[in-house]
């Protein structure tokens, strides 16, 4: 290697670095702007619970994940809430040295539960009243 190559190397893992502290400091903003919010009480629990994930059963989660009125959270929350859930579930699999990300589809893994109860399909409402349809809640 060059010296050229050394020092345009050296400057793109800085520049990677730097980067990369960036885009956290903008996601910790995030999340202390989503916990100040309006519905900062209820997430700030939902955290807790999602930080400490080897302690929490699935169900546990996606059962208090349900009892949230998702209707009246804006979009810009829930993408808060879910990259928060994404982050941590990483996080624990890195630990138990598993792949970071698996999309296998047995059982229907928390995350992809949690996903759609934060965005559900075809708008179906989320969160305190499951199983309802805008069509059937408006009667």
């Amino acid at each position: 290697m060059t010296r050229r190559t050394a020092v345009q190397a050296e400057k793109e893992l800085r520049d990677n670095a730097r980067l990369l502290r960036w885009w956290k400091a903008w996601h910790r903003e995030q999340r202390e702007a989503v916990l100040a919010g309006p519905h900062g009480a209820v997430l700030a629990e939902l955290f807790r619970m999602v930080k400490n994930l080897q302690h929490v059963q699935p169900a546990q989660l996606i059962g208090f994940a349900r009892s949230i009125d998702w209707a009246v959270i804006d979009t810009d929350t829930k993408l808060v809430t879910l990259h928060e859930f994404n982050a941590a579930i990483t996080r624990l699999r890195e630990r138990h040295n598993m792949e970071p990300i698996d999309d296998t589809v047995e059982d229907e893994p928390p995350f992809r539960q949690l996903k759609a109860i934060l965005f559900p399909p075809n708008g179906a409402p989320t969160g305190a009243k499951p199983g309802t349809s805008i069509r059937n809640s408006a009667a």
